[in-house]
């Protein structure tokens, strides 16, 4: 196991362990019960990033633990600022005040990997239609949005990490990398396609 992959490992366990405390209404939900999604999904997010951001989150993580906090918790938790307003202003008060500095650059990279995801609605709209929609509220009605999605978990990391984050962000996109992109292809190739071009075709297929 490479280092990657070894920080990877580490990160993915100790998150399942919050995911494992996290109360939802009406009692546990599926996901809560199926570690390889959990794994796939996650591990395929973090096997995405540089090292040095690797290293910070780890760091946040097992910072957390200390004083008992749970970041996937926090995570719902300020998802619902979007998708149940009125539980969030109850709940608000309990979560860690955010710096306007760290909202501003949870927005800057926001802003970046939704311009990701409408490029690769573009190039792949198959495959792009069988996750989050980009925007939209959420609730009970629709699923949560990956703009929504992102800034509650953003919204989790360390000012130091999320500097890192947008650090990285901003290369790609210098560089023309998607980085969206990179996400997406460790997930499907998880799911046992051999690139996104194939599952983009097996699933124009299947329309």
């Amino acid at each position: 196991m490479d280092h990657k992959e070894n920080l990877t490992a580490r990160i993915v366990a100790l998150e399942w362990q919050m995911f494992q405390k996290t109360r939802n209404i009406g009692g546990p939900a599926p996901c809560q019960q199926d570690p390889l999604a959990f794994e796939v999904a996650r591990s395929s997010q973090v096997m995405a990033w540089s090292v040095p951001v690797m290293e910070s989150y780890l760091h946040d993580v097992e910072n957390a633990e200390q004083p008992g906090r749970n970041l996937v918790m926090e995570k719902y938790a300020r998802m619902m600022k979007t998708t149940a307003p009125d539980e969030y202003t109850r709940i608000e008060p309990l979560l860690p005040r955010l710096d306007p500095a760290v909202v501003s650059l949870i927005d800057r990279i926001v802003a970046i990997v939704l311009t990701w995801g409408m490029e690769l609605s573009k190039n792949y709209p198959h495959l792009m239609s069988r996750g989050r929609p980009l925007h939209g509220s959420g609730g009970p009605s629709s699923a949560t949005s990956i703009e929504t999605y992102l800034k509650g978990e953003l919204a989790t990391y360390s000012p130091e990490t999320l500097e890192l984050y947008l650090v990285d962000s901003l290369r790609q996109q210098a560089e023309g990398i998607n980085g969206a992109e990179t996400v997406l292809d460790y997930t499907i190739k998880r799911h046992g396609y051999g690139s996104l071009s194939e599952a983009e075709q097996q699933l124009s297929a299947q329309s």
